[in-house]
C-alpha cells in the first residue's frame, strides 16, 4: 500500500536565489501551503520523496499528508513545476484540504472493457480517447483516485459524453456545472486503404 505521507520543513530563505541553492546544495524542492484559513507556507522537501511519490498514479489525486516539523496537514497537489528536459520537480504547489469543505481536484480516467467493446470487437472500429482526466468537486473523504469509463457497449459512431460517465456517490464533474457536457471517448470506423482507388497515372508520351 501507498504511503501518502512527506516529511516537509519550514523554509525562512525565500526567492528564486535561495530556491536554486536548495535544489542545488540540498537536493530539496521548494514548495508552498496554501488554502483554508490560515496563511500561505513555505516548506522544502526532499526531492527523492518527492520524485518516489509522484511514482504511483494516485498521488496526483489523493489526499496526502505534510508532516511539517512536527505539526500534519492535509493538502492536495495543485500544482508542479518541473524542469524543462530533465523532468524532475522543481517547485510544488499544495492546497489544503478542510474536512467537511468541498474541494476540486483532477482525477485520471481508466477506460475498461476497450478490447471487448462492441465497437471494437465486433464492428472492427478504433477508440479515441477525448480526454484523459477530469476535474470534480467533492468532499475530502469522496475523492476517487480514479474514474472508470465502460467502453463495453459503445458502438463505431457512438461518442460518450461527460454526462454517460458514472461517476462515485458524493462526486459531480465540474464542467457539467458550468453546463459543458465533454465528449470524452468515441469509437470510429476503421480507416479504409484508399489504395485501390487511386487512379493510376498515364504512360508518359513517346
Amino acid at each position: 500500500m501507498t504511503d501518502f505521507t512527506l516529511n516537509a520543513q519550514v523554509r525562512s530563505d525565500l526567492g528564486k536565489g535561495a530556491s536554486r541553492r536548495l535544489r542545488r546544495n540540498a537536493n530539496l524542492v521548494p514548495a508552498v501551503i496554501y488554502g483554508g484559513d490560515k496563511a500561505p507556507q513555505s516548506i522544502s522537501l526532499l526531492l527523492k520523496d518527492v520524485t518516489k511519490l509522484l511514482e504511483t498514479e494516485a498521488s496526483y489525486s489523493h489526499v496526502l499528508t505534510l508532516n511539517v516539523d512536527g505539526q500534519s496537514e492535509s493538502v492536495l497537489i495543485k500544482a508542479l513545476q518541473r524542469h524543462p528536459a530533465k523532468g524532475f520537480v522543481l517547485h510544488a504547489d499544495f492546497v489544503r484540504v478542510v474536512a467537511g469543505q468541498k474541494l476540486t481536484a483532477t482525477v485520471p480516467l481508466h477506460f475498461i472493457n476497450q478490447e471487448t467493446s462492441v465497437g471494437v470487437k465486433q464492428q472492427g472500429g478504433e477508440i479515441l480517447h477525448n480526454i484523459n482526466e477530469v476535474e470534480v468537486s467533492c468532499l475530502p473523504q469522496d475523492l476517487p483516485e480514479f474514474i472508470e469509463v465502460d467502453m463495453a457497449n459503445v458502438e463505431v459512431g457512438q461518442v460518450l459524453h461527460m454526462t454517460d460517465i458514472k461517476l462515485p456517490k458524493g462526486v459531480e464533474l465540474v464542467a457539467l456545472a458550468h453546463g459543458s457536457d465533454l465528449p470524452v471517448a468515441n469509437v470510429h470506423a476503421p480507416r479504409v486503404s484508399k489504395e485501390d482507388d487511386t487512379p493510376k497515372e498515364e504512360g508518359a508520351a513517346e
